[in-house]
């Protein structure tokens, strides 16, 4: 389970470092391999230990590629997706391709979602985070059922 926002650098042949705390657990799980793929909702990247990522094909595979909807969500979270393993030193490739996409920097900040990771431009991920306390604390936004009767 993969929790909390860190600031990471990415290194000039476009590595990052995955946090210590979650690389015996990639280990264990997935032997260190992962996809990384776009998020079709935002401006970011999308990291998944392989099982996971596997769990997301087989959804993908039963929709069909004559709905043009169904194809453009195949076509990109397919396409742009790219399998790589943590290196030795905790490390993991994000393709150049994948990093135009999210307009990554240097600074970049992995985000655990539970199963997956966010990988965001440091700089994005602020404003987006500025913009997301600013439509809660404003509340322009419809409850769904599961909000309704989510609290803390």
């Amino acid at each position: 389970m993969f929790r909390g926002a860190n600031a990471i650098n990415l290194d000039t042949k476009g590595r990052l470092a995955i946090p210590t705390k979650y690389r015996q657990s990639l280990l264990d799980d997935c032997q260190g391999q992962l996809v990384c793929t776009v998020d079709t909702q935002q401006s970011c990247l999308l990291l998944y230990p392989l099982p996971e990522w596997e769990e997301i094909e087989l959804k993908l595979s039963k929709l069909s590629s004559m709905i043009p909807a169904e194809r453009r969500l195949q076509r990109l979270l397919l396409g742009y997706a790219s399998e790589g393993e943590m290196d030795k030193s905790g490390r993991i490739l994000v393709p150049t391709p994948l990093r135009k996409f999210a307009k990554l920097s240097k600074e970049v900040m992995l985000v655990g979602q539970l199963n997956k990771f966010e990988i965001w431009d440091a700089d994005i991920w602020a404003q987006q985070v500025e913009a997301d306390i600013d439509t809660e604390r404003k509340g322009e936004f419809e409850l769904t059922e599961r909000l309704q009767d989510f609290s803390l």
